[in-house]
């Protein structure tokens, strides 16, 4: 299914944990890592695609996930000649993409790549969310950089915690500059 101009309709997800790293999967049998994505089918919403890919490539479940937000817009990336498919209707130009970002609300258990019997990923890990972008196929990189860039005002805000403050806490002291009642004094 493509559009007029070529394109054909996909999604992208960037899943997040407590830490706002984001899930990176290593295609199977390549050396390039990448975020999730697949295409629109007749019928389907970007939502729907989403999640269906979402279960398709790591396997996790509405259930697992929380969407923080999605692009306002399609972004857009062309594919080399090198890598166009034979077999393709009309005159295939690229991909067209909604970006979601959905944070983690499962467990990293929770994801399997085996979920479907054609996997795309065959390990996955957690990355920092400005991930260098150098171990993404070239033509997708500046797609990526704007779907992190335009996505990143929804990052939710991960509270540092420190050994310090959870040792205090553990032993019922408050960290410097708080109140916290003694417990021998009431």
């Amino acid at each position: 299914m493509l559009d007029r101009e070529g394109y054909r309709p996909n999604v992208g997800i960037i899943l997040l944990n407590t830490k706002n790293q984001v899930f990176w999967g290593k295609r199977v049998s390549a050396h390039s890592w990448q975020f999730p994505q697949g295409g629109i089918n007749a019928g389907e919403n970007p939502e729907q695609a989403m999640y269906r890919e979402l279960f398709e490539e790591v396997g996790l479940k509405p259930c697992h996930v929380h969407v923080l937000g999605r692009t306002r817009n399609w972004l857009r990336y062309d594919v080399p000649q090198q890598f166009l498919r034979r077999d393709s209707h009309g005159i295939y130009k690229g991909q067209k993409q909604i970006w979601f970002l959905l944070k983690l609300t499962g467990r990293d258990c929770d994801v399997c790549l085996r979920a479907t019997t054609h996997p795309e990923f065959d390990a996955w890990r957690w990355n920092e969310y400005w991930i260098p972008l150098d171990s993404v196929i070239e033509f997708k990189r500046e797609v990526y950089q704007q779907a992190l860039s335009e996505l990143a005002h929804l990052l939710p805000r991960v509270e540092p915690r420190t050994r310090y403050l959870r040792a205090n806490l553990r032993h019922g002291r408050a960290p410097h500059g708080t109140l916290h009642p003694d417990p021998q004094t009431e």
